[in-house]
């Protein structure tokens, strides 16, 4: 298994020989106006640029997966660069529609039992912040379990907040990578929209021998939690050993 952060949701993971691109945002710095009722609000989305070229990025990809439409995690130059006829997996069928209007032909909605070229696909619960007139206004999103027989399972969660169900997930699944969506970002009205450094403690509770892999950090205007506040928070409950915070670009192979 190897794991790529490439910038914000946006990463490649290689898993059983198939590589799939999950969550693409491929805009240049600075395409996309801030997201409205957050900090930040002289700064343009993406605040960095790529750490390597659309096409490096789109070499060898046999599959996408969009968790969520948001513009951060699947943006107007995803839509027009990717191959039309690339499978596309989508959290649910109101989504599959959008995906297919943009002209993409191998568009397959996320169960949980899908399998891909063997590799066994397990659509999650997520909840994209808190409270319910916040998730009636965001809507659905969804994370994605790995697995096969010959790696470990890995457990991509998505944009979430830590919430019982998300600790129900990790029980049934048992992964031993764990890749979350730690940046903290946040609206002024409604607060958290993805997991801070409280709920990556959480996530650690609950898998204490998993690896965890933190990104959505430091991408978008609206981020609360840095890097380096995350790694000094993760030292203070001793748990730094057990989480990577990659800079955008960086790779592990677990």
């Amino acid at each position: 298994m190897k794991i790529t952060q490439i910038r914000n949701a946006t990463i490649v993971v290689e898993y059983a020989n198939k590589k799939f691109l999950i969550d693409p945002m491929l805009a240049e710095k600075g395409t996309y106006p801030p997201f409205p009722d957050s900090i930040g609000q002289d700064k343009f989305n993406p605040l960095v640029s790529l750490p390597t070229s659309i096409d490096n990025i789109l070499d060898g990809i046999d599959a996408v997966i969009v968790t969520h439409l948001h513009l951060d995690h699947f943006d107007d130059v995803a839509k027009n660069v990717l191959p039309k006829d690339i499978k596309m997996f989508i959290q649910n069928e109101a989504d599959a529609k959008e995906v297919k209007a943009c002209g993409f032909k191998n568009v397959e909605v996320l169960q949980q039992g899908t399998v891909f070229e063997g590799i066994q696909l397990v659509k999650t619960k997520g909840e994209h912040g808190r409270g319910e007139e916040l998730l009636k206004l965001i809507g659905e999103v969804c994370g994605v379990v790995f697995k096969h027989p010959s790696e470990e399972v890995l457990y991509v969660a998505g944009d979430t907040v830590w919430y019982d169900a998300i600790e129900d997930e990790i029980h049934t699944h048992q992964p031993e990578i764990i890749v979350v969506n730690g940046g903290d970002n946040q609206t002024l009205e409604f607060g958290s929209l993805i997991m801070g450094k409280e709920d990556i403690y959480e996530v650690h509770k609950a898998a204490p021998s998993a690896k965890i892999i933190a990104v959505h950090m430091e991408a978008a205007n609206h981020w609360a939690l840095s890097r380096e506040e995350l790694k000094n928070f993760s030292k203070e409950k001793g748990f730094s050993s057990n989480i990577l915070v990659p800079e955008d670009g960086e790779s592990y192979k677990m």
